[in-house]
């Protein structure tokens, strides 16, 4: 035994290394979305008190917004967070094809969520609602335009996440990068049924 060993005396031992019971990831994600939660909050308060004070909601001579065909629209986002519950739930799995088909259907119904709402606002501009024909207007594009960024952004992650697929990743490296992206994802899905019923009844 070389001079430079140190001696541990008999009985001592080390605790064993805890846990962490989050990684940075998520609680980073944790902290981010209170402040996302904080910032709608400020909006509908904001689109409630001016609402409130308008007396007449919708105004006379605007267009109405199509209740129906968003009401669809809402089913497909709702579709879109079961997808991603079911893809996180199957990252465990070995075979990356477990999830990533349930990634990918997420990814298409977001996308087909953000072009129907695209295409109906086109339709609403050529009725005559604009930013600047009213606040009826201006309120409108201010909630539902800055959802619909929000869930460009969380499209952006699942493009990220279904690409890592392809590489080998480590179940639980995995499992860390799904918690995340679910955990975007669904706050955008659950908001949007606040804001549809809010905004367009």
């Amino acid at each position: 035994m070389g001079p430079y060993v140190e001696y541990m005396p008999r009985g001592i031992r080390f605790a064993p290394k805890e846990r962490a019971f989050a990684s940075n990831a998520v609680l980073g994600m944790v902290l981010f979305l209170l402040a996302e939660l904080m910032f709608f909050t400020g909006l509908i308060s904001a689109y409630l008190v001016l609402r409130s004070g308008a007396g007449v909601w919708p105004p006379p001579g605007q267009p109405r917004l199509p209740i129906e065909a968003t009401a669809v629209n809402t089913l497909l986002l709702l579709a879109s967070g079961v997808t991603m519950v079911l893809a996180r739930g199957r990252a465990l799995c070995p075979a990356p094809s477990a999830y990533r088909g349930w990634l990918a259907a997420t990814l298409l119904l977001g996308a087909a969520f953000v072009a129907i709402q695209g295409f109906e606002w086109v339709r609403l501009i050529g009725y005559g609602l604009t930013t600047n024909s009213s606040i009826y207007g201006g309120t409108f594009y201010l909630l539902i335009g800055v959802h619909a960024l929000h869930v460009l952004g969380g499209l952006a992650v699942l493009v990220y996440a279904l690409r890592k697929t392809r590489g080998f990743l480590p179940a639980a490296g995995r499992g860390r990068r799904l918690t995340v992206a679910a955990m975007y994802w669904l706050f955008v899905v659950l908001l949007w049924p606040v804001l549809y019923g809010l905004v367009y009844f």
